[in-house]
């Protein structure tokens, strides 16, 4: 897949040294954000995120599905990182209405004299 971004998460396991890498590619974040959706419209929790429950269902689900084998830390990092991301792009696209999102390219569509400023 072109220009798609890997992130990795490592997390220690147990007393070793030895940590365990989460992959993160443009797949595996959108089976896991239609997950977190799934759970969110389960949890039916306004404003709030996952309790103990919802995490372990997502998990679970998560792993099922993409045949991986990623603990909740890992999931957990990958939420505080796309919710860091979310909040960017908010504050980036303010209040602007010349913006538009170019799903061919996957950036602003916008001029050069927005950028500038």
């Amino acid at each position: 897949m072109k220009n798609a971004r890997i992130v990795t998460t490592e997390i220690p396991r147990g007393r070793s040294n030895e940590k365990i890498k989460a992959v993160w590619d443009r797949n595996l974040t959108m089976i896991f954000c239609d997950l977190c959706m799934k759970e969110k419209d389960h949890n039916c929790r306004r404003g709030a995120y996952f309790k103990k429950e919802g995490w372990s269902r997502l998990v679970a689900n998560f792993n099922k599905e993409t045949g991986k084998e990623y603990e909740k830390s890992q999931l957990k990092s990958r939420w505080d990182l796309l919710k860091k991301e979310w909040k960017l792009w908010k504050q980036l696209k303010g209040n602007d209405t010349c913006l538009c999102w170019d799903p061919n390219k996957n950036n602003l569509d916008t001029s050069e004299a927005w950028w500038e400023s």
